[in-house]
């Protein structure tokens, strides 16, 4: 139950960066931590 819920909150977190790209300067960094949440939460959401 625990690790599915933060598989769901890190997806919407990663969600949530993305619409913040658009306004973000590093760009290299920002997209690296928005496709490590989104593997990280929809395996933890997914496997759980």
């Amino acid at each position: 139950m625990c690790c599915r819920m933060l598989g769901f909150i890190m997806f919407w977190i990663a969600i949530g960066m993305i619409i913040a790209l658009l306004m973000s300067e590093n760009l290299f960094w920002a997209i690296t931590l928005i496709i490590i949440l989104l593997i990280l939460g929809f395996n933890l959401f997914v496997n759980s």
